[in-house]
């Protein structure tokens, strides 16, 4: 059964030619100009993926109210937003609300292929049951590898690929630092230094909220974040960023 994409976005032309594209790769393809349209389709029927832009038709940041009717019908649907819109404020705002993906227009079709792909790989990772060969394990914490989750003191910790990637290069090397640009190249997003903070401010707080006294990221001022287990020594210097 093919995969269905949605594609909210108001210009008809490019509206049409992701489509186009998309439906050459083998997907089902259904397409929304405005909020409202799409918002009723998904009442009946959510999509395996959705790719939204933000500002839609009348509404200047229709696409961020959508991605969270989104998020509150479904944690794990893969949503991606497409948008002309670079600067720092939307990227972290759509990344916040729950986006798995932050993309501008002005990425290659290639590139916005595989970015699809990876996510549609994830979904399915997590149908299978977990290996054990897959688990990298620290303490309280487990990481599969094959389904892109995250697990702490036995709780799903619901993190984006791009904040799984981060959390798995901080804890492969127990208290080595990660620099911004490491932490970017591990998790194949380019973006600049204040997004992968709200990355991480993000990922804290997702912690935080099943443990109270989770406190193993902390930040080397000057330098980048680390991982640190429980209730080992923590040098000066740890800031909210």
């Amino acid at each position: 059964m093919s995969r269905r994409i949605a594609i909210v976005e108001d210009e008809a032309a490019l509206r049409e030619n992701y489509a186009s594209v998309l439906r050459k790769q083998g997907y089902d393809v259904t397409t929304f100009a405005n909020r409202k349209k799409a918002m009723a389709a998904f009442a009946t029927r959510l999509p395996d993926l959705a790719l939204i832009d933000i500002g839609l038709e009348s509404e200047i940041d229709g696409g961020f109210l959508l991605c969270q009717e989104l998020r509150s019908l479904s944690v794990t649907l893969p949503i991606i937003f497409l948008t002309a819109r670079d600067n720092d404020f939307d990227t972290v705002s759509g990344l916040r609300m729950g986006a798995d993906d932050y993309l501008t227009k002005d990425i290659s079709m290639p590139h916005l292929l595989a970015r699809i792909a990876a996510l549609f790989r994830r979904q399915d990772a997590l149908q299978v049951p977990a290996q054990p060969e897959n688990q990298l394990v620290r303490g309280d914490l487990s990481l599969d590898l094959s389904r892109l989750t995250v697990n702490w003191k036995d709780q799903d910790v619901l993190l984006t690929v791009t904040e799984f990637w981060m959390v798995h290069a901080l804890v492969k090397f127990p208290g080595h630092v990660k620099s911004r640009d490491a932490l970017m190249q591990e998790s194949k997003i380019y973006v600049d230094n204040s997004t992968i903070t709200s990355h991480v401010k993000r990922m804290r707080k997702k912690f935080i909220q099943l443990d109270a006294d989770f406190d193993c990221i902390d930040t080397v001022y000057g330098m980048g974040y680390r991982w640190n287990p429980p209730h080992a020594g923590k040098e000066t210097g740890k800031s909210d960023d």
